[in-house]
């Protein structure tokens, strides 16, 4: 019984991360809050489907397929689609209105499927064709830099690329991270202080709004409802 998932940098600045995964004997996992939003296929008693998924703002529990293949590219902080605003998707997921012979319908257009080894082709032809658009000054803010504009103006540009406000991102990030030291065995007490939380019931809180665990869970590992993609990044 688990929920194999390996994943994978990229070397393309639009995606902050490739993964595939691959079910047996799980029906249901704990979806965890990420900032990103995602292009996911899988298939399924020989079905194929695909759905774009927006950024999640808590954490959920969510069905797996028993016996299924899943893959999906995350994009970067910045990365959109002009004709389906990221504000639109949070907490959503939007189902493609057609698979099949190895395409998926997106813009109305068909497109052949990605996988796991050519995200990066996929995505740089999505580019070429508009179907996705990166406003840089994003990338900037949210990498720790200063762009040349004022504070109202950058929030504004950060929630209509990614639908969140940098407070909400730097909040799902933190969590994240403090997720996979938690699970590599750092003690609570040194997460509060390597993360900059206020003390552990800060933390705490935070771990049940984002992750969906407690810190004694994360330390713990539960088979029967695994948690969704987690890896490192920058606080």
């Amino acid at each position: 019984m688990a929920l194999h998932i390996e994943d994978r940098p990229s070397d393309s600045p639009h995606i902050a991360r490739v993964w595939r995964s691959h079910s047996s004997g799980v029906d249901r996992m704990t979806s965890v809050a990420t900032s990103h939003w995602e292009l996911v296929v899988w298939t399924h008693r020989g079905a194929t489907h695909a759905a774009v998924r927006g950024p999640e703002t808590a954490a959920s529990t969510a069905e797996v397929p028993d016996d299924s293949e899943s893959f999906g590219v995350s994009f970067a902080h910045g990365v959109s689609m002009p004709h389906l605003p990221v504000p639109l998707l949070v907490d959503r997921q939007l189902d493609s209105p057609h698979v099949g012979g190895g395409a998926f319908v997106l813009r109305g257009e068909r497109w052949p499927l990605p996988t796991f080894d050519d995200a990066e082709e996929f995505v740089a032809r999505l580019v070429r064709e508009g179907v996705l658009a990166c406003d840089p000054l994003v990338a900037e803010a949210l990498d720790g830099g200063t762009p040349p504009t004022s504070r109202r103006t950058l929030q504004r540009r950060v929630a209509a690329a990614t639908g969140l406000t940098p407070s909400a991102i730097r909040q799902i990030e933190r969590a994240r991270q403090a997720a996979l030291l938690l699970g590599e065995g750092a003690a609570p007490l040194d997460v509060v202080h390597r993360l900059g939380y206020y003390d552990q019931p800060h933390l705490s809180r935070s771990l049940r709004r984002f992750i969906g665990r407690t810190a004694t869970q994360l330390r713990r590992a539960d088979p029967a409802q695994p948690l969704s993609l987690l890896y490192k990044t920058r606080t």
